[in-house]
């Protein structure tokens, strides 16, 4: 089997201020990611400790968000540059894997 080193990271973000469209677009046409993923949670908190929730009486639309995608080590070095820029600190996880090819 075949195996190469990839970065998997992951956006936390909250619905109302995802910037859904802007960050897949960017992903998309300009990085070239090999794939994106984004989840859709029911209920999270940040360091603000501010509950994001959604129940049967209150369909809210501020829920947690996360984005996840992986590519090659180099190539998610230079996005996660660019993200930081986008995005305020601490939202952003990355930690090292493989595929198989």
């Amino acid at each position: 089997m075949n195996e190469t080193d990839v970065t998997i990271v992951r956006i936390y973000l909250h619905e109302a201020k995802a910037h859904q469209k802007e960050l897949l677009e960017f992903l998309h046409d300009d990085c070239k990611v090999r794939g994106v993923t984004v989840f859709r949670g029911i209920t999270g908190f940040g360091t603000s400790g501010k509950y994001h929730s959604s129940t049967l009486m209150d369909m809210s639309l501020d829920l947690p968000v996360v984005i996840e995608f992986y590519d090659e080590v180099e190539k998610i070095k230079k996005i996660i540059d660019e993200l930081n820029k986008r995005i305020n600190p601490g939202h952003i996880v990355y930690w090292p894997a493989k595929i198989n090819l």
